[in-house]
């Protein structure tokens, strides 16, 4: 029996799903060609942040598991080409949530989904957020784009990393060079769900993602962007150490490159974490000998 779930990956510790904006342009389009592979399953929302990603989906509770298991494994292939890590998201658990039909549960979770974004400290609302559905619903139709029937066979494979599989003529690139989440997104079950913007704004508002950024004051959330801070590392390292890398530093030097990324970037120790490849212990321990 079809219901709809809730799968959400866990939290890389030391790491980062996607480095960079091509990265995330790549499993944008991996989420398309993965929904034009399985038209039976029915993408009602997903998100992809820095170190996880959610997806609200509808089918068996088989389909929807091999759904997101085959987007992993899409992923982590196209991860290896690029940075050589091998079997990248293999032990990348898989949490999966069976929602309810019954107090307003799906919408809820629709919320929670979007509103990661913001409870990042990313962006102050979900339609700001680039990748996922967050713009996708009651908002006018992106202009410009290309459909996928007319574009060379030779582009669309570099454009999508992918081979053989096929899309659907008609879906439509947008200017970012991702195919965009209206093409695939049952935007109208969704916007049905909710009737209105302002009911799903509230939903939106009430969210637990909503309460957490209000319980916390500004200092306390992410200044910059995980792959802003990524791109920013290497140029800090030669400037202070005259090293290539992390794990080249002393721990000494350790301890002095954790307390200027925390300055410069206003950032706590999960974050650093994440950017340096280490563990949150690791990270705590080396702003603690600050």
């Amino acid at each position: 029996m079809k219901r709809i779930y809730l799968l959400s990956t866990e939290h890389l510790e030391n790491g980062l799903w996607f480095r960079d904006e091509e990265d995330f342009k790549v499993a944008m389009n991996y989420v398309a060609i993965e929904a034009a592979q399985h038209p039976e399953i029915v993408v009602l929302t997903f998100i992809l942040m820095s170190n996880h990603v959610h997806f609200v989906l509808k089918g068996t509770r088989n389909d929807v598991k091999n759904f997101v298991e085959n987007f992993k494994r899409r992923y982590s292939i196209y991860y290896q080409r690029k940075y050589g890590i091998r079997k990248f998201l293999r032990h990348n658990g898989l949490d999966i949530k069976l929602i309810p039909y019954e107090d307003e549960a799906v919408e809820k979770a629709i919320a929670y989904v979007l509103m990661n974004s913001v409870g990042a400290g990313i962006c102050v609302h979900a339609s700001q957020y680039q990748w996922g559905t967050g713009a996708t619903f009651f908002g006018q139709p992106e202009k410009g784009g290309k459909c996928v029937k007319d574009i060379a066979v030779r582009l669309l494979k570099r454009l999508l990393h992918t081979d053989n599989e096929t899309i659907p003529g008609d879906w439509i690139i947008g200017q970012d060079g991702y195919i965009l989440p209206q093409n695939y997104v049952d935007c109208k079950g969704v916007e049905t769900l909710f009737r209105t913007p302002q009911r799903l704004n509230y939903f939106l508002n009430s969210s637990s993602k909503a309460r957490k950024r209000l319980e916390y004051s500004d200092s306390n959330l992410p200044a910059f962007r995980d792959q802003t801070i990524l791109v920013s590392l290497p140029d800090l390292l030669r400037s202070l150490f005259h090293k290539e890398s992390f794990a080249q530093l002393q721990p000494e030097e350790q301890v002095e490159f954790a307390r200027q990324i925390r300055f410069r970037f206003s950032a706590d120790a999960t974050q650093i974490a994440r950017v340096c490849g280490i563990t949150y212990t690791q990270a705590a321990q080396l702003l603690d000998g600050m």
